[in-house]
């Protein structure tokens, strides 16, 4: 199996068992190793007090697509830290999209940046991401 090929075997395994991504009506778009694209259309359920997307559900999306770029390499990860920055608001109806991108891996550690964009490509939040693994993998290979 190449790289590639282990990435989307990880994300086929994670997809199965991620009752959270899935339960906020987020897609897989991409993924290949140390990278993940996600949507999520904004629902009214999602709104806030100001009639924009509550902050937690951007969080969710962008720690979505982190957990998945983080878990690409066949390896398990988890979250060690992570923090996010609102720049603009998201409204009911808007496809947004957050690619995560992995931005350096070191021993157990790994650091990931994930951009959260509106339909018009606009940024919305920027999050990063601190990743440390842990034992086991997603998928089974023959060596």
């Amino acid at each position: 199996m190449d790289t590639q090929q282990l990435a989307e075997a990880s994300r086929d395994a994670m997809w199965a068992e991620d009752r959270a991504s899935q339960s906020t009506g987020q897609t897989v778009v991409d993924v290949a190793p140390g990278t993940a694209t996600l949507t999520m259309t904004v629902t009214a359920t999602m709104l806030n007090g100001h009639h924009t997307c509550h902050g937690g559900f951007l969080f969710t999306l962008a720690d979505s697509a982190f957990a998945f770029a983080c878990n690409s390499h066949n390896q398990k990860a988890v979250a060690q830290h992570c923090s996010i920055t609102y720049l603009k608001p998201a409204f009911e109806g808007e496809l947004l999209t957050a690619t995560a991108t992995e931005c350096d891996l070191s021993g157990r550690s790994g650091l990931y940046d994930v951009a959260v964009r509106n339909p018009k490509g606009e940024l919305v939040a920027q999050f990063r991401g601190h990743s440390r693994t842990i034992p086991g993998q997603h998928v089974e290979i023959d060596t």
